[in-house]
C-alpha cells in the first residue's frame, strides 16, 4: 500500500558561520518537523557557506530531485549575502526592485528612530515571479516561487522570523498545494545486542518494505529502530506499521526496553517510582558512571538513595563493610563481591534495590581476569541477591560504558522479573 503521489523536500541552510563549530542549524529541525506535520519527506539536508557559485548550483541540484526546495539564511543587507541573486541565478529569473518593500523598511527603521542604511535596500530585490512572505519581525521578507511545477522558499536566518513566517505563511500555502499525505513512526530502544546481530534478526521482516522505512542507528548505549509510513491517510499508515512492527516485536521480546524513545535509566527510574522503591549503587570499575546516568533524569530524587565509589579493595572493606577474607578467596573482579556489595549499599542506604559493578576495564588486569570482565550485582527485597558476569569488547572507555548499560539493563529485567 503506497502513497500514489508523495512529495520530498530539500533544505538548503545558508550562512558560512554554520560551517564552524560555533553554530549549528536547528532552523532544519524546525522546518523538518512541520513538513512532516503535511505527510512531507525532508529527503536532503544541506549547509553551504556564503559563496554564489556553490549556493546555485545546490539550489539546480535540489530541483533536480526534490519537489520543495527551502533555502534559509542569507537574506540580509551585507555583501555577504548571496541568497537572493543565488535563487535567481540558479532559476534563470532576474531580480526586481521593489518600491514598496524598500519604503516598508525605511519605515520600519523610522519608527525605532534610525535612518535606513543604503545596503537595506539589498532587501527590497524579489526574483522575478516571486510571492512575498510578509515579515513583521526583520527586515528580510520571504520570497515563495513556483518553478516548473515546484516551489522554492527562501526563508530569513533568524528563528525569531524564520518559524513565525513559516508557520503563517508557508504552512497554509503548503497545505492548499498539498496532496493528503500522512507520515507516522515507531521508534525503538534496544539493548543486549550487537546492531549487526539485530539485523541479521529483523532484516527479513524489513527488507520486505520499501514503506515503511526502517532505519538503525547504533548509540553508545543502544540501537535504535526508526519506522517511518507514509500514506494518504493516517490510518493506512498506522495500519503499515503494525504490519511490520509487531513481528519485529516478537523477534525482538524483552530487548526492547523503550518504546517511546526513553532512555534505559529513565525506564530503569519509571519503573521504581511505579514501585514506590529506592535505589542504592555501589560502584567500583564504572567510578560513579552508573550514579551520574540515574541522577541525569529529572525527579530522580524520588527513587535515588545514594551511592558509593569503592575503587580500591580497602574502600570495599571501609565504606561497604565487605569482609576481607571474600576478596582473598574470589579476588575483588567476582560474582561473589559483586553480590556482596550490592546487599552491602542495599542495607547502608536504607534502599529497597541495590546493584554494583566491579571488573577490569583495563588496559591491563590487576586480578589477572581477562580485561572486559565486568560482574554485576543485585539485591531486592527479602535478602534476595543475584549476580551476572559481562564479558565487554573495547577499550578501557568502552568496557566502563557498555558496563553502566549492562548493569542499568539487569536491574530493570530484575524489576520487572525478567
Amino acid at each position: 500500500m503506497q502513497n500514489p503521489s508523495p512529495l520530498d523536500a530539500e533544505i538548503i541552510a545558508v550562512g558560512s558561520e554554520m560551517l564552524t563549530s560555533q553554530r549549528l542549524d536547528t532552523n532544519s529541525l524546525f522546518i523538518t518537523d512541520q513538513l512532516n506535520s503535511l505527510g512531507v519527506e525532508v529527503r536532503r539536508k544541506l549547509v553551504v557557506g556564503d559563496d554564489r557559485a556553490i549556493l546555485t548550483a545546490a539550489v539546480k541540484h535540489a530541483l533536480m530531485h526534490a519537489d520543495l526546495v527551502i533555502v534559509t539564511g542569507g537574506l540580509g543587507p551585507t555583501e555577504d549575502d548571496l541568497t537572493r541573486e543565488s535563487v535567481a541565478h540558479a532559476l534563470g529569473r532576474e531580480l526586481q526592485f521593489r518600491q514598496e518593500l524598500s519604503d516598508a523598511i525605511e519605515e520600519r527603521f523610522r519608527r525605532r528612530g534610525r535612518k535606513m542604511a543604503e545596503n537595506n535596500k539589498k532587501q527590497a530585490f524579489l526574483v522575478d515571479g516571486a510571492e512575498v512572505l510578509p515579515n513583521p519581525n526583520g527586515t528580510a521578507v520571504g520570497q515563495w516561487i513556483e518553478h516548473e511545477g515546484k516551489v522554492v522558499m527562501m526563508l530569513p536566518g533568524p528563528p525569531g522570523e524564520l518559524k513565525p513566517m513559516f508557520a503563517n505563511e508557508c504552512l497554509p500555502r503548503l497545505t492548499a498545494r498539498l496532496p493528503a499525505q500522512f507520515i507516522r513512526t515507531r521508534f525503538y530502544r534496544v539493548t543486549g545486542m550487537t546492531e549487526s546481530d539485530l539485523d541479521h534478526l529483523i532484516a527479513p521482516v524489513y527488507s520486505k518494505y520499501t514503506n515503511p522505512t526502517t532505519t538503525i542507528l547504533a548509540s553508545p548505549f543502544d540501537i535504535q529502530i526508526h519506522l517511518r509510513a507514509r500514506c494518504a491517510t493516517e490510518e493506512q499508515a498506522e495500519r503499515l506499521l503494525a504490519e511490520v512492527a509487531g513481528p519485529m516485536e516478537e523477534l525482538l521480546g524483552d530487548r526492547i526496553f523503550s518504546r517511546n524513545g526513553d532512555s534505559l535509566e529513565a525506564v530503569v527510574g519509571a519503573l521504581l517510582r511505579e514501585r514506590g522503591a529506592t535505589l542504592a549503587v555501589a560502584e567500583s570499575c564504572t567510578g560513579g558512571m552508573i550514579a551520574e546516568r540515574i541522577t541525569s533524569v529529572a525527579g530522580s530524587s524520588d527513587y535515588f538513595a545514594g551511592g558509593f565509589v569503592v575503587y580500591s579493595n580497602a574502600m570495599k572493606e571501609k565504606a561497604l563493610g565487605i569482609h576481607p577474607e571474600l576478596i582473598a578467596r574470589h579476588t575483588a573482579v567476582s560474582e561473589e563481591v559483586a553480590r556482596a556489595m550490592a546487599q552491602c549499599a542495599q542495607l547502608r542506604a536504607g534502599a529497597t534495590y541495590a546493584i554494583s559493578t566491579t571488573g577490569e576495564a583495563g588496559p591491563e588486569s590487576a586480578t589477572g581476569v581477562p580485561v572486559g570482565t565486568v560482574y554485576v550485582g543485585f539485591a531486592g527485597p527479602n535478602d534476595t541477591a543475584a549476580g551476572r558476569k559481562f564479558n565487554l569488547p573495547g577499550d578501557r572507555a568502552r568496557i566502563r560504558l557498555f558496563a553502566t548499560q549492562g548493569a542499568l539493563d539487569y536491574l530493570r529485567r530484575q524489576l520487572l522479573g525478567i
